[in-house]
């Protein structure tokens, strides 16, 4: 088969058309810069600036609460002007604010553009998705994986050149990541004005012989069921923190596995997304068959506990299989949350709102980075029986979650199908 054809069969299976593949472009480019930036930016802000690990955990903490904000006000204004548009500025704001890190090494001003990239890098994760579910239609889910698989590839090449910049150590080479990663947002946004933006069901052009609408738009906060499914969503992201906190902790405090471990499992996880995302993702292309991913979900998540338990056992062999294990489950429920998560954020979501609605649902994984870490630590510090009481409070999420699905779905049968088509 010829170069063309090749290329040609890998374009159809991507939904989306040409604007679709261009976005994997940008979430290529966005997350190998934000992969430079992530892994030096404790050491920046410590080393190059000068602040007490005190002050770098007050500036990340405050910060990163700032940015819940950020997605659903990114929603609200996703529904009243275009979403490419509204994305464009998120990743200016994240550029400029960036950049001005380098002109100072007051704490006051330093949180302030970190709240700033903060409260943007949350509303632009939120952008992406609306502009994904609104460009492929009912392909929104494939879409998705693919999507997730670009983001992760990008996440290992930021993370690779990042490391090598690490090695060096001088301030020159803290500040070339935090460069690398402005040139990214301002390469993102250029190719973001190329993008076309899509149909809204929540934004129509209407002339002066068409009745006024009947009603406003829905209101995610006065949806009790959508704000307990974020609530529930909220303890489904908590695979993040276990893998990214709660697992590195572990194996320092807890075992005797050497730490050299620690990214061998970080890098097993980035691979197992980026070889299962895509091919599970059409086991969740409904939100029936969404819905049914729950179940194999929590499996997943309660063995990555009970191994997690497993490690404290016996010997450093049977601790570095145990957490193999876990890593491997946790990475599969992480994997068959997003698709779960994906489709029914989206297939819940009234038609006239659904950027409010997305925003809304933003809360959760933006919850779960501040509140994760410190249930996380809890575990660790109750100790290695802790890990299933941790995966029961998991168990006992997805059947709430489960039922509240199964009441509101039927309700939505008749827009499930198109995420642009309106209800009314």
């Amino acid at each position: 088969m010829s170069f063309s054809r090749r290329r040609a069969a890998l374009y159809a299976g991507i939904p989306g058309g040409r604007d679709g593949r261009r976005m994997l472009w940008i979430a290529l480019i966005n997350k190998a810069g934000t992969g430079l930036w992530m892994g030096a930016a404790a050491l920046y802000f410590t080393l190059v600036t000068g602040l007490s690990v005190t002050e770098v955990g007050l500036l990340m903490g405050i910060s990163g609460a700032a940015g819940i904000a950020g997605a659903p006000f990114a929603g609200h204004l996703a529904d009243r002007f275009p979403v490419t548009r509204v994305l464009i500025g998120a990743q200016l704001l994240q550029a400029v604010a960036l950049l001005a890190l380098l002109t100072t090494d007051s704490f006051s001003l330093l949180l302030l553009y970190s709240a700033l990239t903060s409260l943007a890098d949350r509303g632009s994760n939120v952008l992406t998705k609306l502009y994904a579910a609104r460009i492929a239609g009912p392909d929104r889910t494939r879409y998705q994986a693919v999507q997730r698989t670009v983001s992760n590839a990008g996440w290992a090449i930021g993370g690779l050149a990042g490391a090598g910049a690490l090695a060096v150590g001088t301030t020159h080479a803290y500040q070339a990541l935090l460069i690398g990663n402005v040139i990214s947002f301002l390469a993102a946004a250029v190719l973001t004005v190329r993008c076309a933006e899509p149909p809204s069901p929540s934004r129509t052009v209407t002339d002066s012989s068409q009745p006024a609408p009947p009603a406003p738009p829905s209101s995610p906060w006065r949806d009790r069921t959508y704000l307990l499914f974020t609530a529930t969503e909220a303890a489904l992201f908590l695979d993040d923190a276990v893998l990214q906190v709660g697992m590195p902790l572990w194996i320092v405090h807890s075992t005797d596995v050497p730490h050299g471990m620690i990214p061998l499992l970080m890098v097993l996880n980035c691979v197992l997304v980026v070889l299962c995302q895509v091919p599970l993702s059409r086991f969740g292309g409904t939100p029936d068959k969404a819905s049914a991913l729950l179940l194999p979900l929590v499996a997943v998540f309660a063995v990555g506990c009970a191994a997690m338990t497993a490690s404290v056992a016996g010997g450093t062999w049977l601790a570095i299989t145990a957490l193999t294990v876990a890593a491997v489950a946790f990475t599969f429920a992480e994997i068959l949350h997003s698709i779960a998560s994906w489709e029914l954020s989206v297939a819940l979501a009234p038609d006239d709102a659904q950027g409010a609605y997305l925003g809304v649902h933003g809360l959760s994984s933006s919850a779960q980075r501040s509140g994760g870490p410190l249930l996380v630590t809890a575990v660790i510090a109750a100790g290695a029986f802790a890990w299933p009481l941790l995966g029961a409070g998991v168990v006992a999420t997805v059947v709430a979650q489960r039922r509240l699905v199964r009441n509101r779905l039927p309700r939505r049968a008749l827009s499930v199908t198109s995420v642009t088509v309106s209800e009314h």
